[in-house]
């Protein structure tokens, strides 16, 4: 297994050995109890649900609430499906800690960005827009001509264009282990991460940059 759940704490700053200053991203991660095993055998594939942060469980449906007491495990709000590796033997019950990144040097973090609304296509697309004087121009924010002339005579799929910005799933990748606080169930990673404060995030071991950290 590579992955955890978690919740993005806020940033905040550290200082090395050497007393360098590194701005870093605190991230609550886990404990994470194994709710479900999924099997070759049944599934098709190796996984498992983990849950992540305790509920009350009275508003939670009747199937969903059986689904915990099967797995005698508390109710908890939320639930993520993650791969095991091969050789990986997680059983139900079994729970997921932040120990799981003592020893890697990156990582990647998974969550969903802040929603900023309708926006324009000078924020969301970063265009320059137009002369910022008084006179005759009024052109100062606007996107400009977007069509074509008789042929094709129509706007061409994926034109960047004012709408919708943020509120989508964003990975950033090799995020550098900082520190990993076990007691605290705290890892903090040196760099931003997507989405606000509180906000639920998946922590995994770096997918293209592998390596070790150093003691």
């Amino acid at each position: 297994m590579d992955s955890i759940i978690g919740r993005k704490v806020g940033m905040t700053q550290v200082f090395d050995k050497n007393a360098n200053q590194i701005p870093v991203t605190v991230l609550e991660a886990g404990p994470c109890p194994v709710v479900e095993r999924r099997t070759t055998e049944k599934d098709r594939y190796e996984a498992v649900q983990l849950g992540f942060e305790d509920c009350s469980g009275k508003n939670l449906g009747k199937a969903v609430r059986t689904h915990f007491e099967k797995a005698k495990v508390p109710p908890k709000r939320i639930l993520q499906e993650v791969l095991l590796e091969k050789g990986d033997n997680h059983q139900v019950g079994d729970v997921v800690t932040v120990s799981l990144f003592q020893d890697a040097a990156f990582v990647d973090v998974i969550g969903v960005t802040k929603g900023r609304g309708f926006q324009g296509v000078v924020k969301r697309h970063g265009f320059s827009g137009g002369d910022a004087t008084h006179g005759a121009s009024k052109f100062h924010r606007r996107s400009g001509a977007i069509g074509m002339r008789n042929f094709p005579g129509r706007v061409f799929p994926s034109m960047r264009m004012a709408g919708h910005m943020g509120n989508v799933r964003c990975t950033v990748q090799n995020l550098e282990v900082v520190q990993v606080r076990e007691a605290d169930n705290l890892i903090l990673v040196k760099g931003a991460v997507p989405g606000p404060n509180g906000g639920i995030v998946v922590i995994r071991k770096a997918v293209k940059k592998k390596g070790v950290k150093k003691s």
